[in-house]
Formats: structure tokens, C-alpha cells, sequence
């Protein structure tokens, strides 16, 4: 691909390295910006630096939050008898848009994949046992929401192990998600039963 500006062919090559984005669509990301109003680039670049800068992780359940507890481990509406597990904050979005669930969650920053070289020491697994034990009576269950995949099946099965130590009710949720699909891309209606439908962990 041919440039005739070396700013743009710089931008085009930091577009591309987002996920989901070829050369092409870099390229009329980047003439789009060009075009724009430069209040809008100007906007976007302050935007990217503060979500760089001042985001951070809640330090209850891991989720993405702009203050050391996020929204919903404040609310005093959710009920903190139950913490869904899952793998990464998409997987909060997803669950949530369901309206199905009321309860907290606890974001595992990915799953069990020895292939990739992710071992359970690589994800917040420690600070979910002792989020549970610390909580006394409090946490009565634990749901693990993870993708039906050999990653996920693995991860939960983990976690369920470490768990049986502690009286807490384990749950999955429902297998209405396809095998192999992931739970960002299932839709609400599904996601919404299999949440309902939990099972317990045999």
C-alpha cells in the first residue's frame, strides 16, 4: 500500500494493530479522522489519554471502573449473596444487558489455557477464594459464567476444586450458549435464560 504522506501511512499502521481492524479499514479510519473537524480528533486523542491514564480496575471485583470501587459493587441494590465469575469485563456487559441478574461479580482476567501459556496463577482465582472466605456467611454462591470452551470448562472445573473447601454453593450457568461460542457474541434472550437455568457444578 502506497502513501503519499508519512503521517498517515504512521497512522494507519497504529489503527491496524486494534483487534478486528485490517489495512483497509485503518486506512479510511484514518482519511475519515483527517476529514473530521479537528475539534473531534482532538476530542478522541484526550479521550484515548485518559483511558489510559486514569481507568483502573475496582478493587473488590476487577471489572473495568473509574474509581476504586466500581458502580455496581457500590450499589446497595445488588445483592452480594451471589458473585458471577467470569472472564473479562465484555462478559459483564453481556450479562448485564440481560436485565436477568442482580447480583456482584468477580472478573477472572481471562481462563486456564496452557496452550497460551496461562496458568491459574495468571488470573485473579486466589483473590476470588479469598473474597469468599473473607465474606464470612455473606457470599452463599458462586455462578461461573465462562464461554463453553475446553478454556472455560477447565477454568470453572479449577474453581470449583479450590472451592469445595468452603460452604458455598457453586453454580454454571445453563448450557443454552452453543459449544464453542463465546459469551460476547450470544444474544441477550439466550444469556439471559442460561443465567436463570444455572446448574449446580457436578
Amino acid at each position: 500500500m502506497d502513501f503519499s504522506s508519512r503521517l498517515l501511512e504512521q497512522a494507519v499502521e497504529q489503527i491496524a494493530k486494534l483487534p478486528g481492524i485490517g489495512k483497509k479499514t485503518a486506512l479510511r479510519l484514518a482519511l475519515h479522522l483527517v476529514r473530521e473537524n479537528p475539534a473531534y480528533t482532538t476530542q478522541l486523542t484526550e479521550a484515548l489519554g485518559k483511558l489510559r491514564s486514569e481507568i483502573s480496575l475496582c478493587k473488590t471485583c476487577f471489572n473495568i471502573s473509574d474509581h476504586e470501587l466500581c458502580p455496581l459493587c457500590q450499589s446497595p441494590r445488588r445483592d452480594k449473596s451471589i458473585v458471577c465469575v467470569v472472564e473479562d469485563t465484555r462478559d459483564v456487559m453481556a450479562i448485564e444487558n440481560t436485565s436477568q441478574y442482580q447480583g456482584l461479580y468477580h472478573v477472572l482476567g481471562g481462563v486456564i489455557s496452557p496452550v497460551n501459556g496461562i496458568g491459574p496463577g495468571d488470573l485473579r482465582i486466589e483473590q476470588l477464594i479469598q473474597r469468599v472466605s473473607e465474606s464470612g456467611s455473606e457470599v452463599r454462591e458462586i455462578i461461573l459464567a465462562f464461554s463453553s470452551t475446553m478454556e472455560g470448562d477447565t477454568t470453572g472445573f479449577y474453581i470449583h476444586k479450590k472451592l469445595s473447601s468452603l460452604s458455598v454453593k457453586v453454580t454454571s450457568i445453563a448450557r443454552g450458549i452453543p459449544v464453542g461460542g463465546d459469551l460476547e457474541f450470544t444474544d441477550e434472550l439466550t444469556l439471559g435464560r442460561s443465567i436463570l437455568s444455572r446448574t449446580p457444578v457436578q
